[in-house]
């Protein structure tokens, strides 16, 4: 509703403002042919021939003329509307401009006499009312160019090309906006199918394994992974979760690899308490700590994982996940642990622009990886 009342308030407030300010020049021209009711016809009628000119000028000539490449058309177009605007504008005022009071019959003249002239007293002049010649309507001192009319009809003009440009640039300011948003859902949705198959992939290989060597927690694993895969299917449709679901999919997803883990390897997973609950992109952390299990793990040597989750407020969200090294393996992020991290971090950057940091420690002083990742969540 709100956008709705922006949308057409703000049109709405220009056109009164144009016209206002249209009405006020033609209202302050001085009457020098019209007065009284005639000048106001005039007026009128001028104003609404400018409406004319200015919506034919905002709606057609400028999409199709200018726009549309065509510029010599565009300017034949404004010199014909000056024109006609300025001819019609003399019509009406002639038309409705008062005419001459009728001459009354004259009553009938004595006959000539010839003046008598004497020495020194000047002749008679005529009398004004009675001997001069009939009282004549003034005539336009500029003919068919009125300049303030000229003035006017080319303010109505270029206003009109105004507001057309600004039109057009909302419009396509609002089409991009929209092709953003298209594209922002199409490429989570790509990058969500991505990451899904890939984590289920990987624990269903886990669990076959176990079933090999354990079956009653085989089933447990089973159990587990299905209250996960319903978090997937219907907690995430909305395309946010609660913290608090999301923190308890990441512990199902722990407890789950801890079941084929040895003695050698350390988990710690820490979460904030008490937990203030807000809206994050749901499995957002899943991958840090699948690329943790996946790379942090050693069958000989001891290992260690540790995930420790932050809330400093409200709305701020600190995870920092370690796990151990091994010179066997490579430790670079991007070119060889797969698609699943990569995946996520183009997600953070189109979720959380300019309210995210994510930094890559590959080696710390302990012989870790660490990853730090600071969300800003919405309130």
């Amino acid at each position: 509703m709100a956008t709705s009342t922006r949308r057409w308030g703000l049109p709405l407030l220009q056109h009164t403002l144009i016209w206002g300010v249209l009405s006020m020049l033609l209202a302050m021209q001085p009457q020098d042919r019209t007065q009284g009711v005639a000048f106001w016809v005039v007026q009128t009628t001028t104003l609404a021939l400018l409406a004319v000119a200015f919506y034919l000028n905002a709606g057609w000539a400028v999409p199709r003329l200018l726009y549309g490449r065509r510029p010599v058309a565009y300017l034949g177009f404004l010199a014909a509307a000056v024109l006609c605007i300025l001819l019609l504008h003399r019509v009406v005022e002639t038309t409705v401009a008062s005419p001459r009071p009728e001459m009354r019959p004259e009553p009938p003249q004595p006959a000539m006499q010839v003046p008598t002239f004497r020495p020194g007293i000047p002749p008679p002049q005529p009398n004004e009312r009675g001997g001069g010649p009939p009282h004549q309507m003034p005539s336009h001192r500029f003919g068919l160019f009125n300049p303030a009319i000229f003035i006017t009809t080319l303010l109505a003009l270029g206003l009109g090309t105004s507001v057309a440009a600004v039109q057009r640039g909302q419009r396509e300011a609002e089409m991009r906006q929209a092709l953003e948003r298209e594209k922002l859902t199409t490429e989570l949705s790509w990058l969500k199918a991505q990451i899904n198959p890939h984590f289920f992939f990987n624990t269903l290989n886990n669990i076959y394994a176990l079933t090999l060597i354990d079956g009653d927690r085989a089933r447990e694993a089973l159990h587990r992974l299905s209250r996960m895969m319903r978090y997937v299917l219907y907690e995430t449709q909305t395309g946010t979760a609660p913290l608090s679901q999301e923190l308890l999919f990441v512990r199902d997803y722990i407890d789950l690899m801890q079941l084929r883990l040895t003695n050698n390897v350390h988990v710690e997973y820490l979460t904030p308490e008490p937990l203030c609950d807000a809206p994050i992109a749901p499995m957002l952390l899943l991958t840090f700590v699948e690329n943790a299990f996946k790379h942090g793990v050693s069958t000989v040597l001891p290992s260690s994982i540790r995930i420790h989750v932050q809330q400093p407020n409200p709305q701020t969200l600190v995870a920092d996940i370690y796990n151990s090294l091994f010179d066997e393996r490579p430790a670079a992020l991007d070119q060889n642990y797969g698609i699943g991290l990569a995946n996520t971090r183009r997600r953070i950057e189109l979720l959380y622009p300019d309210r995210h940091t994510l930094t890559v420690t590959e080696r710390t002083p302990n012989n870790e990886y660490h990853i730090h990742l600071t969300l800003t969540l919405p309130a």
